[in-house]
């Protein structure tokens, strides 16, 4: 070891000392409690796991693997210093580490799945490069749902991605193509659908399948001219890629329509953007539809002609995607909240974010999950609070990017209404105790050139109205091992959809407070007991070493 390492392992001792010497009485209290004469031998530890932590799989042997984990200490068993040390390990995960475990059999309709909008801007949405990289990085994240706008070149004679009418500079269709077949499974095996926004005329719509089947050959899911029944299910779907989008039509067809849909829409001109422009198929005559390129699409996209009634209407014979704004789904929550429900139990609902959110920003994505949306379109780019909601929901079943829905949403006897007020089903305690981890992840001047930062907790809930909450701890001042021991309590009605969120700031007298880190964890797979949980920056990349000590209790409700 050299001298360097030998004194940062020194440091991170000391530090680490400093911080068993504040641990919290509960820490010591179980220490005594399940240990003798100072040791904590394999059957107090088992013991441990399995009364305090929850953990009712844990055997003697995977206790033993704990203890012999432990460097430099006797074989038979873990002194107070090694028993915390094993609370605060990335080991001692607050969530469920079951892997895949939701059911995969279900149709498609039944569950969440992780969506990118406008999945290959690197920036805001008016003049930011085009690339394959955040699709690349949309991929490795666990992102299923993959959007390309696609439209001809300057040259008409290729297609390229870009955000049309805007001063986005684009990238080919086949670098996107090539760099999604390659890392399409590298995070995971369910399928990767590609939804294409098309401004293509029919030969360029010919040249696009002839790149998309070549590129993908027999990863491509190709239905043929089948209209599904019913939609397959991811685990039947494995290792496939699928193409979304509206089927195509000949040109008099597609501007007939559009005219209509602009009458219809004119009073809703603020939620498009502003720059965007006609088809490019303007003024030209009628052409030949690319039934090679119709038969590439697995899931047919469209809005029926007519309101509200006609877009949520359910066939009983085929199934479809609908598209809807954020804002388009604020209104029809008001007035079709049961049929929204209704229709998200067979078809599919994508909803992106409104137009004049040029900066990449994104929108709360509770009220869409809460009717059923499966495809929660979100700008991936960004470090926003809302990213921060999409990245904890998926991490459930295992960040396969598939959520399995609640099953009050899938209930067709008995329509969920998500306007109805519903009666706790649990109350989750959470104690905050300690953090740890800045000192090494930080430059020391960071927060505060002159001092150690004064570090506070927020926790709280994001989900359902009734169950959003959020709360504030003490500020600990001059600390790089904050040491708060506060107990928060949240009443929830819909476990099921609600997320914990946490944050740390550093307080500010004079400026704005500082981030030091975040996460979110869906509830429902949150364990019992006493947890180190790491903290994310603001992009939702896990720091090295900033975590948190933690203890999480769900008991009934009185």
């Amino acid at each position: 070891m050299s001298k360097q390492s030998y004194r940062v392992c020194l440091c991170f001792r000391r530090r680490f000392k400093m911080a068993v010497a504040q641990a919290p009485e509960d820490v010591k209290n179980l220490f005594e409690m399940y240990s003798e004469n100072g040791l904590m031998n394999v059957d107090g530890l088992h013991k441990f796991l399995v009364e305090y932590q929850k953990e009712d799989e844990t055997t003697t042997d995977d206790a033993q693997k704990i203890i012999d984990g432990s460097k430099h200490l006797p074989k038979n068993g873990l002194h107070v210093e090694a028993f915390f040390r094993h609370l605060f390990s990335d080991t001692n995960s607050p969530q469920v580490s079951l892997g895949v475990h939701h059911d995969m059999n279900a149709p498609l309709s039944h569950y969440f799945i992780f969506t990118g909008h406008n999945s290959y801007l690197t920036g805001n949405q008016l003049n930011s490069d085009c690339s394959d990289v955040p699709i690349i990085n949309a991929l490795k994240r666990g992102v299923r749902v993959i959007e390309l706008d696609i439209w001809p070149n300057s040259e008409k004679d290729d297609v390229h991605v870009l955000h049309g009418g805007t001063l986005t500079a684009p990238v080919t269709l086949l670098k996107c193509l090539s760099s999604i077949k390659e890392y399409a499974f590298v995070s995971s095996d369910f399928p990767v659908v590609i939804t294409l926004e098309d401004h293509l005329t029919p030969d360029l719509q010919s040249k696009a399948a002839n790149m998309i089947t070549q590129t993908l050959g027999d990863i491509l899911f190709t239905p043929g001219s089948e209209v599904f029944k019913e939609f397959p299910s991811p685990e039947t779907l494995k290792k496939r890629i699928i193409i979304s989008t509206k089927p195509p039509k000949d040109y008099t067809e597609a501007k007939e329509d559009k005219d209509k849909e602009n009458d219809l829409k004119s009073d809703k001109a603020d939620d498009e953007v502003a720059t965007k422009k006609a088809e490019p198929h303007e003024n030209k005559p009628k052409q030949k539809k690319a039934p090679e390129y119709k038969r590439l699409i697995a899931i047919h996209a469209g809005k029926p002609k007519g309101g509200l009634d006609e877009c949520l209407e359910v066939d009983p014979e085929k199934v479809r995607r609908l598209s809807l704004s954020e804002l388009e789904l604020e209104k029809a929550a008001e007035t079709h909240g049961k049929q929204i429900v209704r229709f998200t139990q067979r078809n599919m609902l994508r909803v992106y974010p409104k137009g004049i959110r040029v900066d990449s920003s994104n929108y709360n994505p509770m009220i869409a999950w809460l009717h059923g949306a499966q495809m929660v379109a979100f700008n991936m780019q960004g470090c926003d609070k809302h990213l921060w909601l999409m990245h904890g929901m998926f991490k459930a079943n295992g960040q396969c990017g598939y959520v399995k829905k609640p099953d009050f949403l899938l209930n067709t006897n008995e329509i969920f209404d998500p306007e109805v007020k519903h009666s706790e089903k649990t109350i989750l305690k959470v104690t905050v105790y300690l953090g740890e981890g800045w000192y090494y992840d930080f430059d020391h001047t960071h927060f505060d050139p002159y001092s150690p930062p004064d570090f506070y907790v927020k926790v709280g809930i994001a989900g359902v109205p009734a169950d959003k909450q959020m709360t504030k701890s003490k500020i600990v001042e001059d600390s790089w091992v904050p040491s708060w021991n506060q107990e928060f309590e949240f009443h929830l009605t819909m476990p099921q959809l609600a997320l914990l969120r946490i944050e740390v700031h550093e307080y500010d007298m004079s400026e704005k407070d500082d981030f030091a880190g975040q996460t979110c964890l869906p509830v429902s797979e949150i364990r019992s007991g006493i947890r180190a949980v790491p903290l994310m920056d603001k992009k939702g990349d896990k720091y090295n070493n900033v975590k948190l000590l933690m203890r999480f209790e769900f008991t009934n409700p009185s």
